[in-house]
This record gives C-alpha cells, structure tokens and sequence, in this order.
C-alpha cells in the first residue's frame, strides 16, 4: 500500500522526506533534533544524481518548508528541467511512462502518482520566503492548470493523498 503512495518510489530518502514534511507541517521547528536530523540527510540526498522526479518533488517542498530557500530552488531547477510542457500546462511524469493516448473524445487522467508529484512541486513553487516572485507564481499557475484539468467530474482525483 505505501508504495503505490510513494509513485513507487520505495527508498529512505523519500520516506525520510515524507516524515520531515509532516513534522514541518505540524509545525515542529528546525531546531527540533529529529527534524534537524532529518534536514542533515535530505540535504546529502539532495546531492544525488539519480534521485526520482517524485523523490525530487517531495525535496523540494520539505526544503521549502524548512526555510531552506537555496535547497529548495536547487531542486525545482531540476525539478523544470523534467517538466512536460503542454497545452500551456506543466506537470510531472515518471520516467519511462508510455505517452498519453491522444484520441477524439478521449479525456486522458494522469495516474495518482504524477498528480500527487506535481501537486507538491506546486507546493514548494508556493512555498517561499518572503514570498514566491512573480515568475514562481507565473510558473505555478501553469502547474494549477494542469492539476484543475486532472479532475473528475465530481471534483475529485484519482489520487488518495
């Protein structure tokens, strides 16, 4: 169950930053040990080369989280470089994925996984201090858009998070 959670990504570092975003968001402060702890290891991750777009998104926002601004902007300058442009839309989708089926009167919606990564890469774009810039906020109404599209009739989404 927790790694159709994770976008199948199943590996400490992303669990790692599960949990930091969570105690973040209760809010436990920077100082506190374990987040502190926490923080020490998502920032030697960060570092990696092959980390997972879905690893990535859920860095970027503990990062954002956490105030740690230059961490957070290293991630999502990655994070642009992997971004499907499309229809004046940005999202996120996991390497490899076969192409959306593009047919007449076919509405294509994303797995949960690549609606969840992209939700907290938009997250982290609007999670900024003092404030996202004007071109951060540009970028994440083009994220939104994507998102808003990826409902369903009822105003739900596939995804469970």
């Amino acid at each position: 169950f927790f790694v159709s959670l994770q976008g199948g990504v199943n590996d400490e570092v992303t669990l790692t930053a599960y949990i930091t975003i969570a105690l973040l968001e209760i809010p436990l402060p920077v100082t506190h040990s374990v987040v502190r702890n926490a923080l020490f290891c998502l920032e030697t991750a960060a570092g990696q080369k092959e980390n997972h777009v879905y690893t990535k998104a859920l860095l970027a926002y503990a990062f954002a989280l956490a105030g740690k601004m230059d961490k957070r902007k290293a991630m999502l300058d990655s994070l642009e470089k992997e971004a499907v442009k499309k229809d004046g839309s940005v999202h996120w989708q996991r390497p490899g994925k076969e192409p959306e089926v593009d047919l007449p009167y076919y509405r294509y919606r994303a797995p949960s996984a690549e609606v969840e990564m992209t939700a907290y890469v938009l997250l982290a774009y609007l999670t900024s201090q003092p404030a996202p810039s004007q071109e951060e906020l540009s970028f994440a109404s083009l994220i939104a858009k994507w998102i808003s599209g990826q409902q369903n009739p009822n105003g739900g989404f596939s995804s469970t998070q």
